[in-house]
């Protein structure tokens, strides 16, 4: 049977622009590259990833009532997400995020939230009546939606997965239950801990210094293409990367920590889990644009064929 994982997080249309460079102040450049606008937002990548790597999607989000919202939505059916606890306002317009892609992958973002500010508490425990396996939430939406799908979750024994993105540092983490997983990525390490986790010891440190803020069973810290660190208290270990060419890192760490998530519901082995998402943030970064870039099921079993990877 399917594993089931709510994600209760953000939808966004990402209008993603691949330039040359950024200008300087007041410069202007006539740029080459190509601009698109490409279905995106952190949960909603997330739930792609979930649905297409072989699990059981029920996402909760908000969009607004616009044109942007309904080809979203057409979208999700298509993927055949569970849509029954996705909800619509006409209180702003659907989540909005400009992606700026250099041409060595690195990107930059800002996100206009929209309607994602609207998803609510009563939208999130609603939603925990899908029966889920897990749940699996980011920081794009309201504090309080996070917190009460969090303890409803930890009331009916639900694990609970928290990829730490976009950094909150003013999160009240005191307030949330015992996690399963935290899972930050380097940059929100480093606002989370005042620690940048460059090499094996500094993201030790990090990680215990996570342990401060946050109770979870396992920390697990994206160090991009140096891979991942997992510290459960006690013990660490560092799962490396596989080396591809990255062309565009947008969605990476959305699906790292999906497919992280949705592997260990089904193996119980997070060592093993961790190697299966670093081969679909390697996917991932290969290919341009955020949900675009997303492997199923036979895509990453090909992947994982064609580079020798073991999980």
């Amino acid at each position: 049977m399917k594993k089931r994982i709510l994600v209760v997080s953000s939808a966004n249309m990402d209008f993603v622009l691949n330039v040359s460079r950024i200008p300087e102040p007041g410069e202007t450049i006539l740029e080459s590259g190509d601009y698109r606008l490409i279905p995106g937002g952190k949960g909603a990548n997330s739930a792609i990833a979930v649905e297409r790597l072989g699990g059981d999607c029920v996402f909760c989000a908000k969009l607004g009532r616009d044109a942007n919202g309904e080809a979203l939505r057409k979208l999700y059916e298509a993927e055949g997400i569970n849509l029954s606890a996705l909800r619509s306002t006409d209180e702003a317009p659907t989540g909005l995020a400009s992606i700026i892609v250099e041409r060595d992958g690195c990107n930059r973002i800002n996100v206009f939230p929209g309607a994602n500010n609207y998803l609510n508490a009563d939208d999130a425990e609603e939603a925990l009546l899908c029966y889920p396996d897990a749940l699996f939430m980011h920081f794009e939406i309201p504090d309080e939606a996070v917190l009460t799908a969090a303890h409803f979750a930890a009331k009916k024994g639900i694990p609970i997965v928290i990829d730490a993105g976009p950094a909150k540092p003013d999160f009240p983490f005191d307030k949330l239950p015992p996690l399963e997983i935290f899972s930050p990525n380097e940059s929100e390490t480093e606002i989370y801990t005042g620690i940048n986790p460059s090499g094996a010891d500094n993201a030790l440190r990090a990680a215990v210094a996570l342990q401060k803020i946050v109770k979870s069973h396992y920390y697990i810290i994206k160090l991009g293409d140096k891979g991942a660190l997992v510290y459960d208290g006690k013990y660490y270990s560092i799962a490396s990367s596989y080396d591809v060419k990255a062309v565009d890192t947008t969605a990476a760490g959305d699906s790292f920590t999906a497919a992280l998530t949705l592997e260990y519901l089904r193996s119980g082995n997070i060592m093993r889990s961790i190697r299966y998402a670093n081969a679909v943030g390697a996917y991932v970064v290969s290919k341009r644009g955020a949900s675009t870039s997303i492997p199923n099921e036979k895509q990453l079993s090909d992947f994982i064929k064609s580079r020798g990877i073991e999980l």
